[in-house]
Order: C-alpha cells, then sequence, then structure tokens
C-alpha cells in the first residue's frame, strides 16, 4: 500500500477515487511523564518523551488509514494529512489526539 502526501504518483494513473478515510489516535496523559516535561519546560530542552508518544501516534494513525483504505480495495491512500491536538478534560488532565485523513484510491 502506497500511502503519501501528494495528490500524484509518478508513474502511475489513479483509476477509482474511493474516499476520503480517516484515522484518529488517542493517547492519555501520563503523570510522570508530564512531571518530567515540566522539569524540561524549567530548564529548556526538549521533551523526548512527548515527541516518542507523538511519533508513535502518527505512525499509528498512518496504520489505520492503510487499514481502512484497504477495507474500501485501495492500492493507495494520497494527499495524507496528519494533524495532532489536545483534548481537555477539565482539571483531570489532557488527552492527546493525532488524526490523519487522505483519499484512497485504486491504481491502473
Amino acid at each position: 500500500m502506497i500511502v503519501t502526501t501528494t495528490d500524484i504518483l509518478q508513474g502511475a494513473n489513479v483509476t477509482s477515487y474511493l474516499g476520503i478515510v480517516t484515522a484518529e489516535v488517542v493517547y492519555g496523559s501520563n503523570a510522570i511523564r508530564d512531571f518530567f516535561a515540566g522539569i524540561r519546560d524549567i530548564v529548556g530542552g526538549r521533551t523526548g518523551s512527548y515527541e516518542r508518544v507523538f511519533e508513535r501516534g502518527q505512525k499509528d494513525a498512518i496504520a489505520e488509514l492503510e487499514k481502512r483504505a484497504q477495507k474500501l480495495g485501495a492500492d493507495a491512500v494520497i494527499g495524507v494529512s496528519i494533524d495532532t491536538d489536545t483534548i481537555n478534560l477539565d482539571d483531570t488532565g489532557v488527552l492527546l489526539l493525532i488524526t490523519g485523513t487522505g483519499t484512497a484510491v485504486k491504481l491502473g
């Protein structure tokens, strides 16, 4: 399965557009990770633990896009976009949200 951010594929013809596919990945916050991220915020530097969460989330979102596109009989997902956001849960914390969208297509 080809997954790409471009809307065309060199050397391949799109024969059918099967529809938009989406993927949503949500991770809960972690008190220990939040504590160390808070220290990083004070002293400066990158927060590797959160970078790893977002990296894993992006990979999971792409894998879910592939899975949903395969259910439609697609050969590729084009025009892929990955976005990140948070969902605030009152005083109890924050959820990390990674969403992916793209167009499932058949190639000829």
